[in-house]
């Protein structure tokens, strides 16, 4: 019997998830990348052990990993997405907060369905295959149910800015709305977009424009496939009008936190 799409995504995003765990805490080379960001050894070798998963199974199938760059055909109808550690910089400093990811996107302007995001020190994964979000823990799944009720909001801080100055993200934790009725986190990984579709988060809000993100696709999807409310920062749908990404548990979240982000861009 064939391999399921999503057998492979959560194969694959625990293979990623052992190198990164078996990594931790060791001395490790870093690659430098552009605007002061940087690679570890634990980056490349987490998503070469994922490409190896990917091709082993779908050979035919185009790969954009976030170290490695595309491999296969530009016009390929199924790309996989693999950000093999995201949060390196906590991971760096030795902070286990980071996720890896694997998204698989079906078309050339449609968002990834298949998705999973490992959380390699909780031992979750967190899945979906086009139908309802869940969590694997110890190889039972579990479903995925947003709430708002921690009334926790994560809220990247990290560059790059395209709306800025008109829109940053910093400035809704010092708004008096948003402090009486939210408690800002800054966990600095995409594993918190995953914490929205689980009910561990009210929100996540971030700047950027995230088309065939290798960092958000995997997060977009699960939180699609909970039923959270999942827009661009403006309101508008994903990756039309400002970009970003406003992604929140139930409407009445996402209508007040889009309140303070117009206020923003009213100036």
């Amino acid at each position: 019997m064939s391999i399921m799409d999503r057998d492979v995504a959560i194969a694959a995003a625990e293979a990623g998830a052992a190198v990164v765990r078996a990594r931790y805490g060791t001395p490790l080379a870093r690659v430098d990348k552009s605007g002061g960001d940087f690679a570890t050894a634990a980056d490349i070798e987490a998503e070469q052990t994922i490409l190896d998963v990917i091709r082993a199974a779908r050979p035919d199938d185009a790969v954009h990993g976030e170290e490695s760059g595309r491999t296969g055909a530009d016009d390929a109808e199924r790309t996989w997405l693999v950000d093999p550690l995201c949060g390196t910089l906590n991971f760096a400093a030795r902070m286990p907060l980071v996720a890896v990811n694997v998204a698989l996107r079906t078309g050339s302007d449609a968002g990834a369905t298949v998705a999973a995001s490992a959380d390699p020190f909780a031992g979750e994964v967190f899945w979906t295959d086009g139908g309802p979000a869940q969590v694997r823990r110890d190889g039972v799944d579990e479903r995925l149910t947003p709430s708002a009720e921690t009334g926790l909001v994560d809220v990247n801080l990290d560059p790059p800015f395209p709306n800025g100055p008109a829109f940053r993200a910093v400035r809704l934790l010092a708004h008096p709305e948003f402090v009486a009725r939210f408690r800002p986190r800054v966990v600095s990984t995409t594993l918190a977009v995953a914490w929205v579709a689980a009910g561990r988060r009210a929100a996540y809000v971030t700047d950027g424009q995230l088309r065939d993100s290798v960092h958000f696709a995997a997060g977009i999807a699960l939180c699609r496939a909970a039923g959270c409310v999942v827009t661009g920062i403006d309101g508008q749908p994903l990756h039309t009008g400002a970009g970003g990404l406003l992604v929140a548990a139930d409407h009445d979240t996402h209508r007040a936190l889009l309140a303070l982000v117009e206020e923003q861009f009213r100036g």
